[in-house]
């Protein structure tokens, strides 16, 4: 690789080539084509997400008909896609839409500094252990909201005394073989409920270790009402109705789990009393102690998890480690269990902004001392973005209206010549609710670091697609929060021209 010599200029630098970082790309190409851009990535691929996690079974957790881009229908049949199919996706959008030679692979942003006299970030990324740098006049990242440099791993007592593998989902051994094995996967989050069913197809055994169970939902894995809107209606067509009635069912759901958490509760169990049989302890191993949406429902396509412990090839021990020993995991309760792998899915680090630095007139950006502005934007920082996702939905739904709202405001800065927009508090808007509204581990481990919301819009975050798509569609871009401005001119461009003699 060719490092650069010179510092680049950009309109618009997107930070990250994920699922989000290719969808600003096709929307600021769209909506604002007078905008050059660059798109940094740190890794070798594009991706994101779907690139990096290779673990047995890697699908989405949510429907592809809402996963999925606003612009490019989902043709598939399967509605719970692998990740390689949402790979594949991605890869797709990007060549269709010639955004791959936008792309400039290995490049890890450290830092972005903003100077309000040239109304310019400088970008400095590392590439290959060396520096190099962009400018541009806005920053739109799009890096995700955890660490890609490892996953959580909590200290077990004893892990090196065991004899066998360990291995955290996120870094995922290729030549890892689990058939004939048995297996523990601890934890009983998404990661564990994929990974429990795939891997139960060649293991000797797997158990799924819990401390405390989550909630834990079924649907198919195709959607069989999209199938015959495929069959009546233009890809497009079909796809929007599909979207629109999956965004509305989920909204009706988490509605419910709010306004009526135990009937709610209810009917999940039941579910998997169903599944199960009258037998099966539900209450020790799917009754969480907390009501549903506090956390993150998990969801499992065609019932794969239940089949799993149906046919006994996967079981589920709810309990506390004591600690590892050669031979597997023994247990607060005395039960060992024995164990050929076992698979630390504990989760991830949460990291604000790809872990970069930055700085707005020299004064290093404390996040956590900000107001998020419509869950894109930060109080007192200018000409940046950040494409965050729902936590009660899909993530695109939000990423796809935030993408579009960036364009919006780039666009009003054209029309009315102002170079410089900055969310501002005012009087009222103080705020000291946590950004993530969320009882999960791995919320709480970091939520502190991430910045506050505030009490009303435009501080407050709806989580709420149609609400959103109000407000980011047709709601005003000069709302009074947001301040438009122009650098101040410097003596040279204010000293009144003298004209010449004749």
């Amino acid at each position: 690789m060719t490092l650069q010599t010179e510092t680049e200029h950009f309109d618009v630098v997107i930070v990250g080539a994920g699922l989000s970082g290719v969808g600003a790309a096709k929307h600021l190409q769209d909506r604002s084509p007078d905008r050059t851009y660059v798109v940094l990535e740190g890794r070798a691929a594009k991706g994101g997400t779907w690139d990096l996690f290779r673990y047995p079974g890697i699908r989405s957790d949510s429907d592809m008909y809402t996963l999925g881009y606003v612009f490019k229908p989902w043709k598939a049949a399967k509605a719970i896609a692998d990740g390689p199919s949402i790979l594949a996706y991605v890869n797709e959008t990007a060549a269709e839409n010639d955004i791959d030679r936008h792309i400039r692979y290995g490049h890890m942003v450290k830092r972005a500094d903003w100077d309000s006299a040239t109304a310019a970030w400088t970008v400095e990324a590392e590439v290959a252990g060396k520096p190099v740098r962009f400018t541009c006049n806005f920053l739109f990242m799009c890096s995700g909201y955890y660490s890609y440099k490892s996953g959580y791993k909590p200290e077990f007592a004893g892990a090196e005394d065991f004899g066998g593998t360990i291995v955290h989902p996120q870094e995922w051994p290729a030549d890892l073989d689990h058939a004939g094995k048995k297996v523990v996967v601890i934890g009983s989050g998404a990661t564990a409920v994929t990974l429990v069913p795939e891997m139960a197809k060649t293991a000797a055994h797997v158990t799924m270790l819990q401390r405390s169970p989550t909630y834990v939902v079924s649907r198919p894995a195709e959607d069989p009402a999209a199938e015959w809107l495929k069959a009546k209606f233009k890809p497009m067509t079909a796809y929007r109705i599909t979207r629109w009635k999956n965004v509305l069912l989920g909204m009706v759901f988490f509605r419910m789990a709010r306004s009526k958490p135990e009937k709610v509760k209810q009917q999940i169990l039941g579910m998997v009393r169903e599944k199960l049989g009258p037998d099966y302890d539900v209450d020790t191993h799917f009754t969480p102690s907390y009501n549903p949406w506090d956390q993150r429902l998990c969801l499992v396509p065609d019932d794969d998890l239940f089949n799993a412990i149906k046919t006994g090839a996967a079981s589920v021990v709810t309990d506390h480690i004591e600690r590892f020993t050669k031979t597997g995991i023994l247990l607060k309760s005395g039960q060992e269990i024995e164990a050929d792998i076992i698979v630390t899915a504990t989760g991830l680090n949460l990291e604000v902004l790809g872990g970069a630095e930055f700085l707005v007139d020299g004064e290093r950006v404390k996040f956590s001392d900000t107001l998020s502005y419509k869950g894109m934007m930060y109080s007192g920082v200018p000409n940046l973005a950040s494409s965050f996702g729902y936590t009660n939905a899909s993530w695109t739904l939000k990423a796809d209206l935030t993408c579009a709202y960036v364009c919006r405001l780039l666009n009003h800065m054209t029309r009315t010549g102002r170079k410089i927009a900055t969310p501002v508090r005012r009087p009222g808007d103080e705020g000291d609710e946590d950004w993530l509204d969320f009882s999960s581990g791995y919320v709480q481990r970091s939520v502190h670091l991430f910045p506050k919301q505030g009490a009303k819009a435009p501080w407050k975050q709806h989580q709420n697609y149609a609400l959103d798509l109000m407000t980011l569609k047709f709601g005003k871009v000069d709302d009074g929060a947001m301040v438009f401005s122009n650098p101040a001119p410097t003596a040279a461009s204010a000293r009144p021209r003298v004209a010449e003699a004749a």
